[in-house]
Parts: C-alpha cells; sequence; structure tokens
C-alpha cells in the first residue's frame, strides 16, 4: 500500500505492507536507523518516535495507522535540541542503543510538564529501558534540559 506521511518535516509517499510497523518502513524506505528494535513488543523504548507529537513504539504501530499523520524521529531534531544538548553535556549514555528513545520520550514530557522533580522524570521514563543503567545520568540530563 502507499503510506502518505510527513516524517521529520518532509512529506513522503512510502510502500508498506498492511502488517508492517511503522519502524520496519522508515528504517527500510528512509534509512532512519535511529527507530531501533530490541524487544519488537513494546516495552523497551528503543524504537519510540513521536506520532502526532506523542511518544509510541514503533515496533507496535502498523503503518497504515501512520497514514496521514505525522513522525519525529531523533534525526528530525537536528542534533542542535536543548534535550539532545542535555544528554551529551550529562554523557547520559553508554553505548547509544536506548538514547534516540530517551531523547524522544524526555522532549516530549519537557513539552507538557516544564518543571520536574527528580521522581517525575524517573516515572515518565519508565517506558525507556537502558541496559548499560545509565539512569543517573539520563535523570540529570532531563532535569538540565528543563532548566535550559
Amino acid at each position: 500500500m502507499k503510506l502518505r506521511v510527513r516524517i521529520n518535516g518532509a512529506d513522503h509517499e512510502l510502500e508498506a505492507r498492511t502488517d508492517e510497523s511503522i519502524l520496519d518502513v522508515v528504517r527500510r524506505e528512509l534509512g532512519l536507523l535511529s527507530v531501533r528494535e530490541t524487544c519488537g513488543i513494546g516495552v523497551c523504548g528503543a524504537c519510540t518516535v513521536l506520532l502526532d507529537g506523542e511518544p509510541v513504539s514503533g515496533c507496535l504501530l502498523l503503518a497504515p495507522l501512520a497514514d496521514g499523520r505525522e513522525i519525529t524521529t531523533v534525526e528530525g531534531l537536528g542534533g542542535d535540541d536543548p534535550v539532545q544538548q542535555a544528554f551529551s553535556d550529562a554523557h547520559a549514555f553508554q553505548c547509544g542503543y536506548c538514547t534516540p528513545g530517551m531523547i524522544l520520550t524526555a522532549k516530549r514530557l519537557l513539552e507538557e510538564t516544564p518543571q520536574l522533580t527528580e521522581d517525575d522524570v524517573r516515572a515518565a521514563m519508565s517506558g525507556n529501558l537502558c541496559r548499560c543503567g545509565s539512569y543517573v545520568k539520563i535523570v540529570e540530563a532531563v532535569l538540565q534540559a528543563a532548566n535550559a
């Protein structure tokens, strides 16, 4: 099927099967490699994308459900986003595999709740797993971005 979607600010017409995830489509069709499959069941957050501004698991979102909608991946932030900068400044990553999903989740969190406590950040980021255990630095980065 033809999928018409706005990704990272640009309109695209992509080929997708009806049973295919948006994760697979954006990786194959556009080479957006920040959308990463780890668990395949929507519990780790590595595949997080923003769908119309809301964080969703790209591994669970069937591509046809994204038709006519807007998707943002970490590539769409351009590298100079304050949340990306805070993650870099705080060294909030080790291997970096989970970082794109963490950044997108944090970005949305900061848009809806700019004044945060450490407990707020931990609760909001609980759907994103870091297998390296960089949580202290991740929380630090989100709080730093909130205060920027």
